[in-house]
């Protein structure tokens, strides 16, 4: 059990820094991709680089206050007590990777962007009703992720339609 706690609080100290709140959303991408290719492998491979990209960054020297302050609301959340409406608002974050894979495996573009954004603007949401003033230091991140992913699709759908456009060579 030593072993566990340490390791989360190796992880969480990784967590304050920011880079990983930016690398984060990207990896929404290969997640639409695997699920556009229907690939089973590539969907769990995506999630779980998704997972522990929380630590792949150094601890920072100094962390902003801001952050802090957010993390701490945020572990607070974790640890505290779970009751029904607690588990069903986190039950959100599966019920959106499943909504988004569907929606790229049933080649639905549209409703990925809309599932995409929700849950972008659902985040800053949470973030703010559950850590106050600080929850608004997720804001740039969630955003720049939120429109880096919708450009992405963009271009992908765009990609996608010119080459369906082209006659087959053989």
């Amino acid at each position: 059990m030593e072993f566990i706690n340490d390791f989360l609080a190796w992880a969480w100290t990784r967590h304050h820094n920011v880079l990983s709140w930016y690398i984060r959303p990207l990896f929404i991408i290969p997640y639409i991709y695997f699920a556009y290719k229907r690939s089973w492998k590539g969907l769990v491979l995506t999630i779980i680089a998704l997972f522990t990209s929380m630590f792949w960054f150094p601890a920072p020297d100094s962390v902003d206050p801001m952050v802090a302050e957010f993390l701490a609301a945020e572990k607070t959340y974790l640890t505290g007590t779970w009751t029904l409406p607690k588990i069903a608002l986190t039950l959100t974050v599966p019920l959106f990777f499943t909504l988004l894979a569907l929606s790229f495996w049933k080649r639905s573009w549209w409703w990925g962007v809309v599932v995409i954004n929700l849950a972008s603007l659902g985040k800053i949401a949470w973030s703010v009703a559950e850590g106050g003033e600080s929850g608004w230091a997720i804001l740039i991140p969630a955003i720049i992720g939120m429109a880096l992913c919708n450009v992405a699709v963009y271009f992908g759908v765009k990609y996608l339609n010119k080459r369906k456009d082209q006659p087959a060579t053989v």
